[in-house]
């Protein structure tokens, strides 16, 4: 029996296991895939403080390695179900079945993609789905949007402070983000609207250089932001923590959730501003919300 289970290796997940360790609690984090979650697809991180000019590889490989010297136990398997309603949480993965007082939730959650061919090999290579996280690297360059929200309107804005020129490309004539968003976008000398239309091929070798839309034309860029929208990765426990209309993870200011016992923390938690640094605090946050109840 485990005092905290993390489901997740991502910044959120890496943080509470490293906190959890240094409060002398018994832990244990699993993660199926890479450690590190989406930061680790970034090709270069400029935005977190003290490790500037650093791979999101590199980033999330110091996270694990402090992490790592605290002897924290970790499971590099998929968690195939959760039990958690009862006062001791179940976690199975296909090989065995784990017990804890308490769980936090750090799935994460995943860009939507575009679903067109050399997206996967162009992601971190001119392809990206955080303006705010790589925007500066395309300063005096050209860059693309991609979406019709809010966050593609406001990514469009972010990225004619550092590109030379951005294109907001849209697959419908109307656009869902706020009007006075998209008033600000049109008299953005820098922006270049381009709508009804869509991205169908992707140009390059090692790094994007193009795209071509669908009424054929061909666009030069040097950088492609897809912003239409992430997909919370709450599959394990859609059915029973409660979730916003859109899959994210409800929670107080102590990071629980509506479960006795089952916090969560990271992308996969409903807030506005999804960062590495904001994953941090909120593992750091859940950890602390576990050590009131113990």
């Amino acid at each position: 029996m485990y005092d905290v289970a993390i489901i997740g290796g991502g910044p959120a997940g890496m943080t509470a296991g490293l906190y959890a360790k240094r409060a002398g609690l018994s832990a244990i984090i699993f993660e199926g895939d890479a450690f590190g979650g989406q930061i680790v697809n970034s090709h270069m991180v400029d935005n977190y403080p003290g490790l500037p000019h650093i791979s999101g590889f590199d980033l999330a490989d110091r996270f694990f390695k402090q992490m790592a010297e605290f002897d924290i136990e970790v499971v590099r398997r998929r968690v195939i179900s959760l039990e958690l309603t009862g006062k001791e949480k179940i976690i199975k993965t296909k090989k065995d079945e784990y017990r804890a007082k308490n769980v936090i939730l750090a799935t994460g959650a995943a860009p939507r993609k575009l679903g067109i061919p050399g997206e996967e090999k162009y992601t971190g290579m001119g392809i990206s789905y955080c303006a705010t996280c790589d925007g500066a690297f395309y300063k005096d360059k050209v860059a693309a949007v991609v979406g019709g929200g809010n966050t593609a309107l406001d990514d469009a804005i972010y990225l004619a402070n550092f590109a030379k020129k951005v294109y907001l490309i849209h697959r419908r004539e109307k656009f869902r983000g706020n009007p006075s968003t998209l008033e600000k976008i049109k008299k953005n000398e820098k922006i270049e609207i381009i709508a009804p239309n869509e991205v169908t091929a992707l140009c390059g070798e090692d790094f994007l250089t193009g795209i071509i839309l669908k009424d054929e034309r061909s666009l030069k860029t040097d950088g492609l932001f897809i912003a239409i929208g992430n997909e919370p990765r709450n599959e394990l426990f859609k059915d029973t923590v409660a979730l916003t209309e859109d899959g994210y993870i409800l929670v107080d200011e102590r990071m629980k959730t509506n479960l006795d016992g089952v916090y969560a923390a990271g992308d996969v938690v409903n807030k506005k501003l999804r960062q590495v640094i904001t994953a941090q605090n909120d593992g750091a946050v859940a950890l602390s919300g576990i050590m009131e109840e113990l």
